[in-house]
């Protein structure tokens, strides 16, 4: 077999409210990943900051000042590095609440796509819709080297529909940035939707998640059988690097022809 390969890295960060802090970070963070080899970076869900710890003044007019500042640093480390970034943060959308969106860039320092957040987290007790607005439209799938990405931000991983459709539309690889809050059982649910993406789609599953107090890291990467590759556990920072392979994902496939065996479509709406 000759399919085409990755070598990925997920990071984990503890995020802030200030800007300038998570910039350091992820200044260092993304040095150490292309140093070891990483040719795609994948940052946490709000690698910006913590939006929603903001009390101090509207949460509109502090992401209008540091949506430009992050997107600046992202590509000025994409260009510096060659690598490929998939990071999260919130940019404005011209009213009170802002998008939580996922940037990609690539080496040239571009902004190839972003994914607005669909599913809001309103769960839990949690209440995200208070200040985050819901984007219009479905996760776009990005070329990535030959190796097609699909995105997903944090509490879109509970909706299989959202990742079926992802793969349906040729993704090879989920990348999923979260912000996981802690509460019981969480962290269980978390590795578990991780890895059933993975088996029920039989593709790869990068996932960055934050390590800020009320949320509970454990970044892995999971091959197509669901295979654990990588595992960060609960560190402030760090990263994990895996090899995307599609000829595994090719061999898995031929073993386990679950996506050529179904009898049901899936079809995905956003309602307006």
């Amino acid at each position: 077999m000759s399919n085409p390969s990755l070598s990925a890295a997920v990071l984990q960060m503890s995020v802030t409210t200030e800007g300038a802090v998570n910039r350091a970070v992820i200044t260092s963070l993304v040095e150490q990943a292309a140093a070891a080899g990483a040719r795609l970076a994948v940052l946490p869900e709000e690698a910006m900051l913590a939006a929603g710890l903001i009390t101090d003044e509207p949460v509109a007019d502090v992401v209008a000042r540091e949506w430009p500042l992050f997107v600046t640093l992202l590509s000025d480390l994409a260009i510096r590095h060659d690598i490929w970034l998939i990071a999260g943060g919130y940019e404005p959308s011209g009213q009170d609440r802002p998008y939580n969106t996922l940037a990609v860039l690539n080496p040239r320092g571009e902004v190839v796509t972003t994914y607005r957040k669909v599913h809001l987290y309103d769960a839990f007790s949690y209440q995200e819709s208070k200040y985050v607005v819901p984007g219009p439209d479905l996760p776009p799938v990005v070329m990535v080297e030959g190796v097609a990405i699909g995105l997903i931000n944090c509490y879109d991983i509970r909706f299989p529909e959202l990742a079926r459709d992802l793969v349906d539309r040729g993704a090879d690889v989920l990348s999923v940035s979260a912000a996981w809050v802690s509460g019981p059982a969480k962290e269980d649910h978390w590795t578990t939707l991780v890895r059933a993406r993975a088996i029920e789609n039989t593709c790869w599953v990068l996932a960055s998640g934050t390590s800020s107090p009320d949320c509970i890291g454990n970044s892995l990467a999971v091959d197509p059988l669901g295979v654990v590759r990588a595992g960060l556990g609960p560190v402030k920072t760090g990263i994990g690097l895996v090899r995307i392979s599609l000829d595994r994902t090719a061999e898995v496939r031929e073993a386990l022809p679950a996506l050529a065996n179904r009898r049901l479509a899936v079809r995905v709406e956003i309602p307006a």
